[in-house]
């Protein structure tokens, strides 16, 4: 979309001037107001968390990090793109019977949740935190669970911004501290400033979220189909993101992420002929280094396989779907992303973040809260404090 870090192929253009013209103004109006979620998308948003505590930790190479959904994800997409060569985390956001190796390596252990309240954060901590480690604990500049504790075990306390709820706080110190750790800048991500200025972005931005509002009043599931293994949990981020910011009022979008070329010989017969209620991304990575063919085991009858790499052979299932889908009628659109580094993966955090906020305004639902989870929360207390 900008810098030639992604090539981007929207959905067939729908023309509604009235509309696209509502989605523009929604735009300027986040950027005009103190949105801190915008904010957070701008070099100039100021991490809550002290310099001199990021320069002790960061000489550590081992880290956990525990908490849940967007408290987790964004951190994890982070380090599965761009996968930091000399820094190790584990990633603790479900439950499990097992505990992790133990070895003598000194650990930094960092829990996450905005609340300061989560159930399953807790109940992980209680498994998975050594007093020993250093500890640092990530929540909401308030009384809560994390912050009492975090008293008790004399562990340091990063505020988390009380304006920017989990699945949108990746470029906020809950998804930036992290990335520090990994080696990377945080100011690198954060792309907004170049990007809102660029009519590139700017229309490809509107002309989606205009494509998907009328796709979506007659086709409610949005499949991802992901070529590129790396991205696994970006797009286990951006189910999060739509899901929970537009399902409300019997309404929304059901993000489905599929993994290629894996579910071509499972789900691709439905994708193709099955219901017609469904509309979809195509993203493939083009890597740079990719594992040759052994062209000596390869038989005459599929010699043109010879000098392949696993990314041509991936490159073709993505162009040959394409095709495919454009002989069906079948609604998509493609990223074709270049480069893997901070840039290219801030301005795919932007993209989408701005994406299902404009979409959340335009279908008519508050795209920043989550009250029907609430109910589950409150009745799972109720359970447990019965029994």
């Amino acid at each position: 979309m900008v810098d030639n870090n992604i090539s981007y192929k929207n959905y067939k253009s729908t023309k509604n001037n009235i509309k696209k013209k509502k989605i523009l103004r929604d735009l300027k109006n986040l950027n005009s107001t103190s949105n801190q979620i915008f904010a957070s998308l701008k070099k100039n948003y100021k991490d809550s968390y002290d310099k001199k505590l990021l320069s002790k930790i960061k000489k550590y190479d081992n880290f956990k990090l525990i908490g849940m959904g967007g408290s987790i994800l964004g951190a994890k997409a982070i380090y599965n793109f761009l996968q930091p060569k000399h820094k190790k985390f584990q990633f603790i956001d479900n439950f499990s019977e097992f505990n992790f190796k133990k070895d003598k390596k000194k650990k930094i252990t960092i829990i996450v949740s905005k609340s300061g309240n989560t159930l399953e954060t807790i109940s992980n901590i209680s498994i998975h935190l050594k007093k020993k480690e250093k500890n640092i604990f990530l929540t909401e500049n308030k009384k809560n669970y994390l912050t009492l504790l975090a008293k008790k075990l004399k562990a340091d306390i990063i505020s988390h911004n009380n304006y920017i709820g989990g699945r949108y706080s990746v470029l906020s110190e809950v998804g930036m501290l992290p990335a520090h750790l990994m080696g990377f800048k945080p100011e690198k991500f954060r792309r907004l400033n170049h990007l809102i200025n660029n009519k590139q972005f700017i229309n490809s931005l509107t002309q989606s979220v205009l494509n998907i509002l009328l796709l979506s009043k007659k086709k409610t599931n949005s499949i991802i189909l992901n070529y590129d293994h790396k991205s696994n949990e970006f797009f286990n981020w951006y189910q999060q993101l739509v899901a929970e910011s537009l399902g409300k009022k019997s309404k929304g979008i059901l993000p489905v992420v599929s993994t290629m070329p894996q579910d071509n010989h499972s789900l691709m017969q439905y994708y193709l002929d099955g219901t017609k209620n469904n509309f979809f991304t195509l993203y493939f990575f083009k890597e740079k280094k990719s594992k040759k063919i052994n062209k000596n085991l390869v038989l005459k009858s599929h010699d043109y396989l010879k000098n392949k790499d696993l990314n041509d052979i991936l490159f073709s299932q993505f162009s040959a779907t394409e095709k495919v889908f454009n002989k069906k009628g079948i609604p998509f659109r493609s990223f074709i992303v270049q480069n893997r580094n901070e840039e290219t993966l801030g301005e795919l955090f932007t993209f989408f973040i701005l994406e299902t906020i404009l979409l959340g305004f335009a279908i008519g639902v508050n795209p920043y809260d989550q009250p029907a989870v609430e109910l589950i929360k409150k009745d799972t207390t109720k359970i447990l404090k019965s029994t």
